[in-house]
């Protein structure tokens, strides 16, 4: 079972401010968990906001091609 952290814990583990943590639970762009007034967030759906966030490096084949076509 996953750990339940609250924001204050969340932001540290996304090295963030509580602050963004807030805004992402009201934008409902986490998921999270109500135990009546607080609000929980799973260790796992901290992981997977990080893993949707993820870009991916161009390889450098990539990045002439498209050089080329923003001129």
């Amino acid at each position: 079972m996953d750990k339940l952290l609250n924001v204050e814990e969340a932001a540290e583990l996304l090295n963030t401010s509580p602050r963004f943590v807030r805004r992402l639970i009201a934008e409902r762009r986490i998921e999270f968990v109500k135990l009546g007034r607080p609000v929980r967030i799973r260790e796992s759906a901290l992981i997977a906001y990080v893993i949707a966030g993820t870009v991916e490096p161009m390889r450098t084949a990539d990045a002439t091609s498209s050089a080329g076509r923003a001129a």
